[in-house]
Order: C-alpha cells, then sequence, then structure tokens
C-alpha cells in the first residue's frame, strides 16, 4: 500500500464528531448535552493494542479516571490475507468487554470508540466493527487516516516549546505511522500551544495567522507492518538496517523531507509506545513512570544509544529485559528503525517525547465540542 496524501489544501469537513453523532453501522439514540461533572471515554482499537481512557472535565483539563490497555494484536496475519484472523477478534472482543464493563460501571455516557489502520485496510473491518456492536453493545467507527494524525496532533500541543516555529508531529502506531508538519512561526510564542488545539476543527479550518498544517501523510507501515514486512530476514542487525531504509523511502513524496529546514525553531514530538519505551530504558526504569516519560527531551545520539543497546542485546536479550516489556519486545526494532530515519533526515538533533495520543485527542475533541473545556491548555 502506497502513503495516504491530501488530495487539497483542505481536509474534508465535518471531521470532528460529538459522541452522539450517528454512526453509519448503527443507528444511535441523540444524548442529551453532558451535565457537571459527566465521564467521557474514548478507545483506540488498533493494529496492535486495544486502550481506553475514561475521564472528566475539569477547567481547561481533564482528570483521568480509569484506564485499560490490553495487546490484541489485531492485525496478525493482516498482510498476508488481507482480514482479521477469527482468533484476533476474539482476542479484540474479549478486551472491549472489559472496556464495556468499565464504562457502565462508572455511567459513562459521552464516548467516542474509533478503530484505525487493520481495520482500514481489512476486507472484513467493517463487518467486525458490526459484530462488536452485536456482541457488546458498543458503536465503532473506522476513522480515516487524516483525522487518526489530526487526533495526535492537538494531544501534543500541551508539548509544544515557546521558541518552535516548524513542527514536526509523529505518530508511530502498529499500522501506520502518521506525520504532520504545522507552521507556527507567526503566532505569538504564548499563544502556539492553543492554536495547534483549534486544529481540532480540521485541519482545513486554519484561521488567518494562526497554525498552518504544511502537509501531512499516513504511511502504512507500523511497528506491526513493518516487522512483518522483514519477518523472513535472519539476521536481527540486518533487519533492522532493512527497515529503516525501507521507511525512509516512503517519505520520498512529503514536502518537508526534500526542503531545507533552519535548525533553529524545529521541534519533533514522538508519541507512541516506541517513543516512551526508547526514554524509559534511556531513564533506566524497570517499572514505568508516565510522570518522568512524558515531556522528556532526548537528543539524537541518546536515541541512538538505546537502539545500538537494544541491537546489541539481540532478541533474547530484549525479551528478558524489564525496561521494554514482554508486550513490547517483538515489536521494538521496527518501532526503533522508523525512530532512527526520523531522527537521521530532519534538522534536529533533540526528540520531544509524548505519552499520550489519539485517546487524548478524542477526550479533547468530545469535550470541545460539548463546550466543557475553559479556554486554554489541556493535560
Amino acid at each position: 500500500m502506497t502513503p495516504t496524501r491530501p488530495q487539497g489544501a483542505d481536509a474534508p469537513q465535518n471531521v470532528i464528531e460529538a459522541a452522539s453523532t450517528v454512526s453509519p453501522l448503527a443507528q444511535t439514540p441523540a444524548l442529551p448535552m453532558p451535565a457537571s461533572g459527566q465521564l467521557y471515554a474514548a478507545v483506540d482499537l488498533g493494529t496492535n493494542s486495544c486502550r481506553m481512557l475514561i475521564a472528566q472535565p475539569k477547567g481547561s483539563q481533564f482528570v483521568i479516571l480509569d484506564s485499560f490497555s490490553k495487546t490484541v494484536q489485531l492485525g496478525a496475519g493482516l498482510e498476508a490475507s488481507g482480514r482479521l484472523s477469527r482468533a484476533s477478534m476474539q482476542r479484540t472482543l474479549q478486551a472491549l468487554h472489559i472496556c464495556q464493563r468499565k464504562m457502565e460501571a462508572l455511567g459513562v455516557t459521552r464516548m467516542r470508540l474509533v478503530a484505525t489502520e487493520a481495520c482500514r485496510r481489512a476486507r472484513n473491518g467493517r463487518d467486525f466493527m458490526r459484530q462488536i456492536k452485536r456482541e457488546t453493545g458498543l458503536y465503532f467507527e473506522i476513522i480515516k487516516a487524516e483525522e487518526e494524525a489530526r487526533l495526535a496532533v492537538i494531544s501534543c500541543a500541551p508539548l509544544v516549546l515557546p521558541d518552535t516555529e516548524q513542527l514536526l508531529v509523529v505518530d508511530i502506531g502498529g499500522g501506520s505511522t502518521e506525520l504532520v508538519w504545522v507552521d507556527i512561526s507567526n503566532v505569538a510564542p504564548n499563544q502556539r500551544a492553543q492554536s495547534i488545539m483549534r486544529l481540532h476543527s480540521g485541519f482545513g479550518a486554519q484561521a488567518q495567522g494562526g497554525a498552518r498544517v504544511v502537509d501531512w501523510i499516513s504511511i502504512p507501515l507500523g511497528v506491526a507492518t513493518l516487522k512483518d514486512q522483514f519477518h523472513d530476514v535472519e539476521d536481527d542487525g540486518a533487519r533492522f538496517a532493512l527497515m529503516s531504509w525501507f521507511f525512509e523511502e516512503q517519505l520520498a513524496n512529503f514536502s518537508p523531507y526534500n526542503s531545507a529546514q533552519a535548525r533553529a525553531g524545529f521541534q519533533i514530538i514522538g508519541t507512541s509506545g516506541t517513543v516512551t519505551t526508547v526514554a524509559a530504558s534511556f531513564l533506566g526504569l524497570k517499572r514505568y513512570d508516565r510522570a518522568k516519560v512524558d515531556g522528556l527531551h532526548m537528543t539524537s545520539d541518546q536515541i541512538h544509544s538505546v537502539i545500538r543497546e537494544y541491537l546489541t542485546l539481540g532478541p533474547e536479550g530484549r525479551r528478558r529485559d524489564p525496561r521494554i516489556g514482554r508486550d513490547r519486545h517483538t515489536l521494538i526494532m521496527s518501532g526503533a528503525a522508523i525512530l532512527q530515519a526520523l531522527m537521521r533526515i530532519w534538522p534536529t538533533d533533540k526528540l520531544s517525547v509524548a505519552d499520550r495520543g489519539l485517546r487524548e485527542g478524542l477526550l479533547y475533541a468530545q469535550m470541545s465540542a460539548d463546550g466543557v473545556l475553559e479556554d486554554g491548555p489541556f493535560l
């Protein structure tokens, strides 16, 4: 599959939907406007994981009340068959039953539940959405890559540095990687984060003098799909090098890739399990601590040092390394290959680490649409 690109300067209209929006797969009744203190939920059903957050608005922010994450490997075997397997769908349904019980126990009525790359690509993806509705009562929608990229961008807005003029947000998923280039050079430094958050209404809805999306791209290669592309290469180091080179090739038509960019005022924010795992390894965390990882700034030398250590450990060493974790050891090198390619080709020697992404973007979009957040940064 080729990378997804926009067909024009504007994103499709009406890409933000409140939780009460009617799904094309299931006609859901309109929900009343939220009462004070009402809870919101967001579920991200990706190629590798199922993740949920339940939150409550508080001023310009929201407070997380419950969360859930489970590796379900929904995209296992998709590259070969073009379909979601029965085993992967069953694992996913088990995880979604847990999400449903958690939301019901807390009385959540405002929710946005989305599926991404695996379900976009699978021939039986929409059939699976209907099966989820029948068996769990949850109404999922398959969102476009464009919306996935936008939600990742707004979730990272609070991490934008005051002196940043050109921003690249990278979201490395299980089945795809989204890159969004944002120009905020014409925005006052103290307004840059808020300007990016206003992109929740669409990449095409850019106010004069606000954040401007220069370009974006969705590459159908994430940690799971890139790993599957090179599963037959036995040598660990050779496989890593091939994955990194292959990923870089997919960026040839991304306009900022071919543009001269000044090092000053350039910032990359990376959001993904790969980025947070590399950060946790750099910090030597045997038990993950979001407070230490989210917002961390790493140099390219520090990132490359961690990746070299991963290669030295080899597959068995990575499996035993507590900083990587049992759920991620088989995928960390494909993610590291993507990360290394990105750090190699853009004019910066620093990366900002974001332990946030699609779920936070979904929560912010819902709350913003409902008007329950005060103006200002969140999280």
